[in-house]
């Protein structure tokens, strides 16, 4: 499979505005529609396939283990903003009254940080309105092929034991402390930690990213060889960074809490895929219209 990327413009114009009419631009009586959206450069990666570990928590016999390894497959061409949103465009919607301003004060062509999974979404929703077309959060397997190389799954620590729990979380750190990470708080231009093999930019540097994945709970059979119950809980995603941990929906600031293990991300944002078929006809095949 070639990794080889197709860097793209997104077909998002900068200035290109829903419902924007001459009057309108004129006498200003739409503040909404007079919001410009900026052009969104995009990495088209090839579909293909992986060995993925699992996102979540696994027990077996009442104990933790690694996650199972399955393969996963992207089965059509994937578009996906080559960098994250930027403060500047999260500053678009926030204009827009439709995102709630960030926590982080930085404004401008740098990453937007300080934003939860929820702010992450309401862009994503506004984007998709603003343009036509349609702009979501990678789900984990996604994230995890566009990362390629770059891509970390969770600390692990083997199986645990229910006599002696911390035992196992003093695993998890030790493991976590021989990757050498270092704090980095500082929000980076665009580009700074460079593009991995498929032309992606700043993967896994100082700003971790939302996906749509729930963090599931999931025990496996006796013998690890399927699973034997599964419960998502939606009220918390993945994250993926530096490597993958879990936060709550609401959390803007990974030090605040809601990390599953380990040093919590320097900062939290995101960046969306683009998908084919565009915003209004995904709206007609959810209204059973096509």
């Amino acid at each position: 499979m070639s990794f080889d990327p197709v860097v793209t413009f997104g077909t998002i114009a900068a200035a290109a505005l829903i419902g924007l009419g001459v009057g309108n631009a004129i006498d200003g009586t739409s503040p909404r529609s007079r919001v410009p959206v900026a052009a969104a450069e995009l990495v088209t990666l090839t579909a293909g396939s992986y060995e993925h570990p699992q996102p979540g928590e696994f027990l077996k016999d009442n104990r933790p283990i690694p996650a199972p390894v399955a393969k996963e497959t992207i089965d059509a061409p994937l578009e996906i903003m080559k960098f994250q949103v930027t403060a500047s465009d999260y500053d678009r919607c926030v204009s827009d009254s439709a995102c709630k301003p960030a926590d982080s004060r930085i404004v401008g062509d740098v990453p937007v940080t300080g934003v939860s999974f929820l702010d992450a979404q309401a862009y994503a929703n506004w984007l998709s309105e603003k343009t036509g077309e349609t702009w979501r959060l990678p789900t984990d397997v996604e994230w995890a092929y566009v990362a390629a190389e770059r891509f970390r799954a969770d600390i692990e620590a083997g199986e645990g034991d229910p006599a002696d729990p911390a035992r196992r979380w003093l695993a998890l750190y030790r493991n976590e402390a021989a990757l050498g990470r270092k704090a980095d708080p500082e929000p980076r231009p665009p580009g700074a930690f460079g593009a991995n093999t498929k032309g992606v930019a700043d993967i896994a540097g100082n700003v971790w990213e939302w996906t749509s994945t729930c963090y599931a709970h999931v025990t496996m059979s006796s013998d690890g060889a399927r699973i034997a119950n599964s419960v998502s809980n939606c009220g918390v995603h993945v994250v993926e960074g530096f490597h993958r941990t879990y936060m709550s929906n609401f959390i803007r600031d990974g030090k605040s809490g809601g990390c599953a293990v380990g040093t919590p991300p320097d900062n939290l944002g995101f960046r969306l895929v683009h998908d084919s078929g565009g915003f209004l006809q995904a709206t007609f095949r959810r209204l059973g219209l096509t």
